[in-house]
């Protein structure tokens, strides 16, 4: 497909080949190379030279939950990976936590982070001639990112996660978790709820260290690790500092070692139809709306040709079984824990393979054998959470694929948190640009029951970085009148929304696309039975439109957003950054950029054509 990177050289087969790292441990020239690696004090010996160098990806910070036990969870790893005969060495990516950067501009940096990872991942491993690696990530952007390295430099490799946290608990013992507080701000706006509910709320909700409790980003992407076959089973669902997860930590190191010695490497594990898999997964499971961007750049990464509407497809031939939180299981909310303690991914996968065409059995996991030696060792323990294959909670999945006169190329709703009532709705928009400006107006009580609020030029390139809106949502839900609007977006949404809030509109508003040229008012209609979203207007009245556009300029002139904006694509391809096929440099820059620089308005070909 384009853009796809070069495949990287294939990892020698079986034990005496000749492995990547002998370029830097082999041979008279390599003395200083040797004395370097000494000096590291991971060499106990000389005959560390000859065993496999392992790499082990952390990405331990200290300011996300999700990653502040990782530290101790490496040292797990790389004691595993001695034992199990080989040499570790650790490095550490950076991480964004989306939750602490909500509702700023710091959240312009956290879809640009995965990129910044992928990179990360690739010039370790290749730049050091690493044999295997072990990617510890748990949260947002992090696994996605890992993914993305993992998939260029294509080693054998095994994910391993630091688990979700369990569910807070308040006085009156009631399950909370980090989308509750968020919601108790919208509350608290509106005086239901008073300062010490709120107070209480800030802190039981998120109770220890580990990805947040519900089917957000995170757990999402970990669990789609199992689907995929890169990580362990129970990767998703173990809780984070136990004893299962510490056994996870053991078992990824003696498995990334047997995957060396069978020459087993990351692009022989992930191809399209263990792409199909994680879909599967994802749809059955309600995931987050995030995990749509995050397969399609995985699917760019190993070169697989996988469009918005195949992710479509398999979505809809998916049943949905499991409702977690933010989603509501009539009265009841399940978390993590509920999901680990009912069998976890393999169970849900078990309940997916009765369904004709939907998983493919077959397909190989890092565990060693394939998904079908991991279900048939699977129960399905709570039938309650998660539902059996004959009696889903609908026929279709979780996640949905919008198209229309609004949407040309695409849009992406979680179904899976929507109710029954809200799947049918015909609006006045009301046209924001900008995250800021739609908060500020549903503060001032300017927003109405019956109202699609839109909110543009927070697409990839718009944005730039696509910045989740989870501060919004979660203030509207917390309010009456959250039941009574729909929300629409070029931008994305956090794993913890829920309600009729449909993302990723392509082409973006920046690009040219429709939603550029909506104005108060005008009427727009949601159909999530029939996966559409129209506006109703005329294609030319829509050409015309965007024609009238003045030019827009960008957010960020200078550093390393700017370069962002420049090269991302758009949601529909994943928002990867594409490659340059020009560099040009006319000029040294400016002493001090300004803090815009004009950039040309180019409408969408498929309305300027009309």
């Amino acid at each position: 497909m384009p853009d796809s990177h070069e495949p990287p050289p294939r990892t020698p087969r079986g034990p005496e080949a000749t492995r990547r790292s002998h370029t830097i441990t082999r041979g008279f020239a390599r003395a200083p190379h040797r004395s370097l690696l000494r000096a590291t004090g991971q060499i106990r010996s000389n005959a560390d030279f000859d065993r496999p160098f392992v790499a082990i990806c952390n990405s331990y910070v200290d300011i996300v939950p999700g990653h502040a036990h990782l530290q101790e969870m490496g040292r797990l790893v790389k004691e595993a990976v001695r034992a199990a005969g080989g040499v570790p060495f650790e490095f550490n990516t950076i991480g964004v936590d989306d939750g602490i950067v909500m509702g700023h501009d710091g959240m312009h940096y956290s879809l640009p982070s995965r990129e910044l990872i992928a990179d990360c991942v690739e010039t370790m491993a290749r730049a050091h001639c690493f044999d295997a690696m072990i990617c510890i990530p748990n949260c947002d952007k992090i696994v996605p990112g890992m993914l993305m390295g993992a998939a260029r430099v294509d080693l054998p490799t095994v994910f391993v996660s630091g688990g979700p946290m369990a569910a807070g608990v308040d006085a009156a013992g009631t399950k909370v978790d980090l989308v509750t507080v968020f919601e108790g701000v919208g509350q608290h706006a509106t005086g239901a709820i008073d300062d010490a509910r709120l107070a209480e709320l800030e802190r039981v909700g998120c109770p220890s260290c580990g990805s947040c409790a519900g089917m957000f980003t995170a757990n999402s992407m970990n669990c789609l690790c199992e689907a995929l076959g890169v990580a362990l089973p129970f990767n998703g669902s173990a809780l984070a500092r136990t004893p299962e997860r510490e056994a996870l930590a053991t078992r990824a190191a003696q498995a990334v070692l047997a995957l060396l010695e069978r020459g087993i490497t990351f692009r022989d594990v992930v191809t399209a139809r263990a792409i199909d898999n994680a879909v599967a997964l994802d749809a059955a499971m309600g995931g987050s709306t995030n995990t749509v961007l995050h397969l399609l750049a995985l699917a760019h990464e190993v070169g697989v040709e996988y469009p918005l509407a195949r992710f479509g497809a398999v979505a809809e031939l998916t049943p949905h079984l499991v409702k977690i939180s933010p989603a509501w299981d009539g009265p009841r909310q399940w978390h993590m824990q509920d999901v680990h303690a009912a069998g976890g991914v393999p169970a849900v996968l078990a309940e997916l393979a009765r369904v004709p065409d939907v998983i493919d059995v077959a397909a190989p996991t890092v565990a060693g054998g394939t998904l079908a030696d991991v279900i048939a060792a699977a129960t399905n323990r709570n039938p309650a959470c998660i539902r059996p294959a004959h009696d889903p909670h609908s026929t279709r999945g979780g996640l949905a694929v919008l198209e229309g006169t609004l949407a040309p190329r695409g849009a992406v709703v979680k179904v899976a948190a929507v109710e029954q009532h809200e799947t049918t709705f015909t609006g006045p928009a009301r046209v924001f640009d900008g995250e800021e400006a739609a908060t500020q107006a549903l503060v001032e009580g300017r927003i109405r029951a019956g109202d699609v609020v839109v909110v543009r030029y927070e697409g990839p390139r718009g944005g730039p970085g696509m910045r989740e809106m989870l501060a919004l949502t979660a203030m509207l839900k917390g309010m009456p009148l959250g039941e009574r609007v729909a929300l629409v977006t070029d931008g994305r949404f956090s794993g913890g929304t829920r309600g009729l809030c449909i993302g990723h509109v392509a082409p973006e508003a920046a690009a040219g696309g429709p939603i550029a040229a909506l104005r108060d008012g005008d009427v727009i209609h949601i159909d999530l039975a029939a996966r559409t979203i129209d506006v109703r207007l005329e294609l030319s009245e829509i050409g015309t439109r965007l024609d009238a556009l003045p030019p827009r300029g960008a957010k960020f002139a200078t550093g390393w957003l700017a370069r962002y904006h420049a090269l991302v694509a758009g949601a529909d391809r994943g928002a990867v950054l594409r490659v340059p096929t020009r560099v040009e440099f006319d000029h040294d820059p400016p002493a001090r950029a300004p803090h815009t620089a004009p950039a040309a308005h180019r409408p969408h070909p498929e309305v300027s054509r009309v």
